[in-house]
């Protein structure tokens, strides 16, 4: 089996939803190292059982939002003996998540200001509080990657219509810090170039997760493929940009759509 990562360490935020699983599963297949973390709770649970007892695994309770947690997380891997030289910032609020706190789903005009400011505490500051620490831990004493996760719909507006008569909508706050996150992307990527870090953002397109058929009818339209991905085909963008294979790589946004973004 190919090893092409064998020699990285890589440290995953939010690795316990559909994607940061898939991501898990397939670099440890690949020969990394793979430090998993997420909020404790069901998903946690779940993906350490899937994975407890092999060695280039580790997991650790995290929640981005936190800025005390975050400004220790490095300093705890790196006292077990590990050195992340690849991070994925990939933990995010989005608005399923919250309608599985209970929450039925809200219009545009319904949004609360709690809600959306919870969703930028974790997508956007989250975000910038891992690349912050990174700065001050990682970048300069070793050659370092940074992959920013942002969404199909971080520089395309949603259809609406699709949504219609589902029980989900697409969530502004979720847009808004997806876009954010690539301008994220682009400061760190120039700010780093002389340090030996690079800076690249992944834009997953749908992603199917059990959604009705209706559902996968109307945004297929919207795809040149015709159909929403597997999880499988956006980790294998995503192990290419951890590779070394993409070190002449900074500064870019790959979209990994199905050709949504071409229309």
């Amino acid at each position: 089996m190919d090893k092409q990562l064998a020699g990285r360490t890589i440290f995953i935020t939010g690795s316990g939803g559909v994607l940061g699983s898939t991501y898990v599963r397939r670099m440890l297949a690949a020969g990394a190292r793979v430090v998993a973390s997420d909020l404790p709770g069901h998903r946690a649970e779940t993906l350490k059982a899937a994975h407890e007892g092999q060695a280039n695994f580790r997991f650790y309770d995290l929640d981005v939002g936190d800025e005390d947690q975050v400004t220790g997380i490095f300093a705890r891997i790196m006292a077990d003996g590990w050195e992340p030289n690849v991070v994925l910032n990939n933990a995010a609020i989005t608005g399923e998540l919250l309608m599985g706190a209970g929450k039925p789903f809200p219009d545009f005009a319904n949004t609360s200001v709690s809600d959306w400011e919870r969703t930028l505490r974790t997508n956007l500051t989250g975000a910038f509080m891992i690349a912050r620490q990174m700065d001050r831990d990682i970048v300069g004493k070793y050659p370092a990657t940074l992959i920013n996760v942002a969404s199909m719909y971080a520089l395309n507006g949603p259809h609406h219509a699709i949504y219609e008569g589902m029980p989900f909508k697409s969530f502004s706050a979720y847009s808004t810090t997806k876009a954010g996150i690539h301008g994220l992307t682009l400061w760190l990527a120039g700010y780093w170039a002389g340090r030996g870090a690079t800076v690249n953002t992944i834009a997953p397109g749908a992603v199917f997760n059990g959604h009705s058929e209706e559902f996968q009818r109307r945004v297929g339209q919207l795809i040149m493929a015709g159909r929403m991905a597997q999880p499988d085909e956006i980790a294998d963008a995503m192990l290419f940009l951890c590779s070394p294979q993409a070190g002449y790589m900074t500064g870019q946004l790959v979209n990994v759509d199905g050709g949504f973004s071409g229309w």
